[in-house]
């Protein structure tokens, strides 16, 4: 690991299909970057699952793994600060502002949550219990400790986890105070949007409206609303598709119900969205633990989210900030 960023994995051909030669194989793989592997061949930085160098004499076999640093490319900086609710040799809570990733993929690899705790905490073994969108803000879990870390992730997957998120949209006149909504959402890969299917709903949430403003002169001709969202599932954008379904698409959603093109580096139009508490039952300690957004949603009257204030560290602790 280098500055919190994992080393990546290269997948070999199957002997006879490729070179000869690892080296080689990666040579006309990689040509693009072809003085970085070079350099991490001759640095022994290029190893098989055992951290064995690879050579020119390595001998490969069938599903073989190698692994290797890749630097980032230069990204975006995220100008908004983590602040940690809590911390203990277990876990590390955090509040996730808007449009940081939970963990590398595609083109955000240094600036997510895990890369910049791990850095910046100095826990290389820092590792995510669960995941938030990149544009949703608020309540985000880690693990610190290896030993314990498939509890925690047991616990999310099992669906043991009470978790409840705050949303501005509009809300039309006749808007039920309380809402269901199931069905059967599909992400496809290379789809930017998620879509609901038929078929067994695997997808559902409760809806509350919280509250109902009039809308501002000169804006929306349709009130807006604070809704509390309580998923007791956690598919691919299910709020945000379920939101949309309903006819009040969350404020600032750039995918739904149409795509929208967002220039890299803009900062300006947040999704209304924030995971507002997370609650569960500790499968270590046993005890009942309950951690809740330090965060508002601009688009509010409470206030703005602190979330858009660049000048606090990128990641610092906040005492007294874990509502247990």
């Amino acid at each position: 690991m280098r500055d919190g960023v994992d080393p990546v994995r290269i997948r070999l051909a199957d002997p006879g299909r490729g070179p000869r030669s690892i080296p080689e194989e990666l040579r006309r793989r990689f040509p693009d970057r072809l003085a970085e592997l070079e350099a991490a061949l001759a640095s022994g930085q290029v190893v098989t699952a055992d951290g064995v160098a690879v050579t020119d004499s390595t001998r490969r076999h069938r599903g073989m793994d190698v692994w290797t640093y890749r630097t980032p490319e230069p990204e975006v900086e995220v100008p908004f600060w983590i602040e940690v609710l809590h911390a203990d040799d277990r876990l590390v809570v955090v509040d996730k502002p808007h449009f940081l990733a939970t963990t590398p993929r595609a083109g955000h690899v240094t600036q997510t949550a895990l890369v910049r705790l791990r850095r910046d905490l100095g826990l290389a073994d820092l590792a995510p219990a669960h995941r938030l969108d990149r544009l949703t803000a608020g309540v985000l879990v880690f693990t610190a400790d290896p030993a314990h870390r498939a509890a925690y992730q047991d616990l999310f997957a099992a669906r043991r986890v009470a978790k409840s998120y705050l949303a501005v949209a509009p809300a039309p006149e006749g808007t039920p105070h309380v809402r269901e909504r199931s069905s059967r959402i599909v992400k496809t890969r290379g789809v930017l949007q998620a879509a609901e299917v038929d078929g067994p709903p695997d997808a559902h949430t409760r809806i509350t409206l919280l509250e109902v403003r009039e809308p501002d002169p000169g804006g929306s001709a349709t009130p807006l609303g604070l809704y509390r969202l309580e998923p007791s599932t956690g598919r691919t954008h299910q709020l945000r598709v379920h939101m949309n379904a309903l006819g009040t698409p969350i404020l600032g959603d750039d995918l739904y119900p149409r795509v929208r093109t967002i220039t890299p580096g803009d900062f300006s139009h947040p999704l209304q969205l924030l995971a507002e508490s997370i609650g569960f039952t500790d499968p270590v300690s046993g005890a009942e633990r309950r951690f809740r957004t330090r965060r508002s949603l601009e688009a509010w009257p409470s206030g703005k989210a602190r979330a858009q204030d660049p000048g606090h560290p990128p990641s610092a602790p906040a005492p007294n900030s874990c509502m247990l």
